[in-house]
């Protein structure tokens, strides 16, 4: 007697099927990811611009509605001449550099500048 057996088709992928597909977007990955990292380091640079942009134009608009500059960023706020004080997205800090008046202009606050970046620590040897 003889019996048929139904023929079995395997089923799934083998371990080399799975090491080369695995290996194929790992070098996806790293092709793509040096670019996706200087998009969003181009992005801050954009964004601290901007920031920069509205804060130099809310202390030329406070300059010419009292005829003195800011003592503070925060006056600016106060007088709601900002809503808040714009966080630098490259140091994450609202610390900004102020820059007074040069011709002796009351206030202190001029112009602003970027944090500067914080120092590194010394490498150890």
């Amino acid at each position: 007697m003889v019996t048929d057996m139904p023929h079995r088709t395997p089923r799934g992928f083998t371990l080399i099927e799975l090491v080369v597909v695995m290996a194929l977007i790992g070098l996806l990955i790293s092709l793509a990811a040096p670019r996706y990292f200087h998009v969003v380091d181009s992005g801050r640079a954009s964004v601290q611009r901007q920031n920069l942009a509205v804060i130099r134009d809310a202390l030329d608009k406070f300059a010419g509605d009292l005829g003195r500059y800011p003592d503070t960023l925060e006056e600016l706020v106060a007088k709601r001449y900002l809503r808040e004080v714009p966080v630098d997205p490259v140091s994450g800090s609202r610390e900004w550099q102020l820059i007074g008046p040069s011709d002796g202009t009351p206030g202190a606050v001029f112009d602003v500048h970027p944090p500067e970046p914080p120092a590194s620590a010394p490498e150890a040897n």
